[in-house]
């Protein structure tokens, strides 16, 4: 377990809620990309990986929340995007 890295899994899981909670209250998602959010999900996902392979211990916790809060940001980027115009 490593100070920083909790440092780092508490520093984003503090600024994911307050994306969600902007989307949510002004149901815009401009300047959000499914892409960037596709990426920062599969990172997280790697270091869930990596702890239950290799050194298990609560910090797994940390990236299971920020990997919900980053779904949920992706979630409400598809809900509120606008459709392409034809």
């Amino acid at each position: 377990m490593s100070l920083f890295e909790i440092i780092m899994l508490v520093c984003f899981g503090i600024s994911w809620p307050l994306s969600i909670e902007k989307t949510i209250r002004t149901k815009r998602v401009d300047g959000k990309s499914p892409i960037f959010l596709g990426v920062v999900c599969l990172g997280y996902i790697s270091g869930i990986i990596h702890k239950i392979l290799f050194c298990m211990d609560w910090v797994v916790m940390l990236y299971i929340i920020n990997l919900f809060l980053v779904f949920t940001d992706c979630v409400l980027y598809f809900k509120y995007r606008k459709p392409e115009p034809a």
